[in-house]
């Protein structure tokens, strides 16, 4: 059974000292940054000089520095940019100013996982990966509580590594509600799968071939967007709280009965079957080397599938009722 790691297990004295260098300052960056700020910690921020988040940093009370003098400057090289340039900017503005016992920290595996970043042998490679977006990870600090959060060791060669990733979880709010110790390579494969199967890729796939099956059949696009999307929050929030039977438990007899005997037919075992040929792509490198290649081309698959989405009717219908509802 996993240990959970809370206030009271952990001691904000491995970070005395040290100095936390934030690359990179959108979704994960801010939110951290400001969280270890407030919990006393020595932050700085490195970014691009010509970037859109200079001044948003400059705004919020840091002395933004570049992605080198960060990387010199810091002790715990925290990155944060995206996956698909960290390897890139690793090699290039970072990897020359580590320094013996240093700490290449991160909030997602990837770039590790899959060798795009190959660190070097005398430094920690440790993991601190708050599990939800900046903004909320921001806003449950400020209410005093915080987002459950995962730390994981790489490689350990000062010795004091996950006592380091540890207390960045606490500075950052993680250990008021709990912080799970994982592997980056469970931690990588299990998010990737998440995201694609489930959470964001295999949701919205639903929610749209919902949407279309109504539509199709003859109901309007507004009663169709209401069933299909809108009530999936409350749905969510309640899975969220009190899990899948918790779940059952907030909804009448009629939908209970109805989910349970037609669920799953939907979601059968030709589904799980095509989940475990996504789980194996992750799991081999399949996926890690076909994103890899599509930012090197540009992202065409990607702008593609976006202007295609953007361009379905669940949109258009959203939009306006979201705006007619000020939601």
């Amino acid at each position: 059974m996993v240990k959970i790691y809370y206030d009271k297990d952990v001691d904000l004295e491995a970070l005395k000292g040290k100095t936390i260098a934030i690359i990179g300052y959108g979704i994960q960056g801010h939110a951290q940054a400001k969280n270890m700020r407030d919990s006393g910690m020595d932050v700085i921020v490195g970014l691009r000089p010509d970037g859109s988040s200079w001044e948003k940093a400059k705004a919020d009370g840091f002395e933004p520095m570049t992605i080198e003098e960060a990387a010199e400057k810091g002790d715990i090289i925290q990155i944060l940019i995206p996956d698909e340039i960290q390897g890139r900017v690793y090699r290039k503005q970072i990897k020359e100013h580590i320094k013996e016992g240093n700490a290449l920290s991160f909030s997602h595996g990837f770039n590790i996982r899959f060798n795009q970043i190959v660190s070097p042998e005398n430094v920690d490679i440790i993991m601190m990966a708050p599990k939800g977006p900046g903004g909320m990870v921001r806003r449950e600090y400020l209410a005093g509580s915080g987002v459950p959060a995962l730390i994981a060791v790489e490689q350990n060669y000062t010795g004091k590594a996950k006592d380091i990733a540890l207390a960045m979880a606490k500075a950052c709010g993680g250990t008021r509600v709990g912080v799970i110790e994982t592997t980056f390579t469970e931690e990588t494969e299990t998010d990737l799968f998440g995201e694609q199967v489930d959470l964001c890729g295999g949701s919205a796939a639903l929610i749209k071939s919902a949407f279309e099956t109504l539509v199709e059949a003859g109901y309007s696009k507004e009663m169709a967007y209401f069933e299909c999307l809108h009530e999936m929050k409350l749905i969510v929030d309640i899975y969220y709280k009190a899990g899948i039977e918790g779940m059952w438990e907030g909804v009448s007899n009629t939908a209970e009965y109805g989910g349970r005997t037609r669920g799953p037919r939907v979601i059968d075992e030709g589904v799980k079957k095509r989940m475990k040929e996504v789980l194996t792509e992750i799991q081999n490198g399949e996926f890690a080397r076909e994103w890899m290649l599509e930012n090197k081309a540009g992202a065409p698959v990607l702008n593609s599938l976006r202007k295609e989405d953007a361009e379905h009717p669940i949109e258009e219908v959203g939009k306006r009722l979201r705006k007619m509802m000020k939601i």
